[in-house]
């Protein structure tokens, strides 16, 4: 294999092929219903948010920042919730303010001292240095994914498309709604590292958004989003090696090729 796969030879870029395997068909199941919600706005502040988390673990004194991270976000995406519930101002408006008080906040105690080049790894990240307990931490997190889809995943979409109507149907949306927000704050968070600040929500978002272009049933968007998702992760992964670049953006490069090209292709075809 190795020799058809020079690259194979190396345990890093096996670990990252592993962790590109299981980080794409999540962000693939995730995105269908982030686009759906209209949530791109919300998981962008999210990732803008693990700043702030990894700074509330610094004056706490958590030596592990992941913990730190995850509780931040879980209680930053509730309390936008509740108060998008509670508000008539524009959803995207408290979204927009937050992330820029708690980035703000993040930024401006992780600088103290000129400390913050330390932390600056995490804007791009870098699945290449990601190791074997963490690929562990991955596909957990990838199985608890699948299971809240399989449970919830017709349920969820309800509310998605007709909130009004899924609460006559006495589904609890407001339940419904939390439980998705803290997934994606978990997958968002346990990304972070290996995906980057900067760019984790363009994963989200382009192989979803891409294809919402191509799909005529639901089956078929969430297919073809996995699929997008993995085909953008392996080919930006094998690429990055061979031309020396970072591996994030050129997944992200690949994705936004295929969602430009589903685009015309559909612009061209609109019977397809």
């Amino acid at each position: 294999m190795s020799s058809i796969f020079p690259f194979l030879r190396y345990d890093f870029m096996v670990l990252a092929l592993l962790a590109v395997l299981i980080i794409s068909p999540l962000f693939g199941m995730l995105g269908t219903m982030i686009v759906t919600r209209r949530m791109a706005f919300f998981s962008d502040a999210l990732g803008h948010s693990a700043l702030t988390g990894i700074a509330v673990g610094v004056v706490c004194g958590i030596t592990d920042t992941t913990i730190s991270m995850i509780i931040f976000a879980i209680v930053f995406a509730l309390l936008l919730n509740e108060i998008g519930r509670r508000t008539m101002v524009s959803h995207d408006t408290i979204i927009s303010v937050f992330s820029s008080a708690s980035l703000a906040i993040g930024l401006a105690i992780l600088s103290r001292g000129g400390n913050f080049s330390k932390y600056s790894s995490l804007l791009v990240g870098d699945i290449l240095s990601i190791t074997r307990r963490e690929i562990v931490y991955l596909l957990v997190i990838l199985i608890v994914t699948m299971g809240f889809f399989m449970v919830f995943g017709n349920k969820l979409m309800a509310v998605s498309l007709n909130a009004p109507l899924a609460r006559s149907r006495a589904l609890p949306v407001g339940l419904l709604e939390n439980l998705f927000s803290v997934l994606v704050a978990l997958v968002v968070t346990l990304s972070i590292k290996w995906v980057g600040i900067l760019i984790i929500n363009a994963l989200l978002i382009l192989p979803a958004a891409a294809s919402a272009n191509m799909s005529s049933n639901v089956r078929e968007y969430h297919f073809m989003s996995i699929l997008f998702s993995l085909f953008s992760g392996l080919s930006g992964l094998i690429l990055s090696y061979y031309v020396n670049v970072a591996t994030g953006p050129m997944i992200v490069i690949i994705a936004a090729v295929i969602y430009f090209g589903t685009y015309v292709y559909t612009r061209k075809n609109p019977n397809a």
